[in-house]
């Protein structure tokens, strides 16, 4: 009987380490003065940034909100990186994603 309990308790730690990977779904509202042109999002642990997540929309106007959803790690810290028409660039390190509705970018 104790044998079978184990081998059943090892199988659930399987089951759960094998658990797919979260996405996050939350709000970005651009209250600055600037356009985004683009929107990178990285695990603060990660030294590269990941795939534009304002592609498929384009550029988030000022004064306007789109929803971004960050999928496939299964890690809460991330990096945002903006980038405006002329360049401009904003770096905020350390955003927990596993708990974030929205982020509103301000000047």
């Amino acid at each position: 009987m104790k044998k079978t309990l184990l081998g059943g308790l090892a199988a659930i730690a399987l089951i759960a380490s094998a658990a797919p990977a979260m996405a996050a779904e939350f709000t970005v509202i651009n209250n600055s003065s600037v356009d985004l042109h683009y929107f990178y999002a990285s695990p603060s642990s990660d030294e590269n940034w990941g795939e534009d997540l304002l592609a498929d929309m384009g550029v988030l106007e000022a004064g306007y909100q789109a929803t971004a959803t960050i999928g496939g790690s299964d890690e809460c810290i991330y990096d945002f990186k903006f980038l405006g028409p002329n360049g401009e660039e904003l770096i905020v390190p350390d955003i927990d994603i596993c708990t974030l509705e929205s982020y509103t970018l301000t000047d």
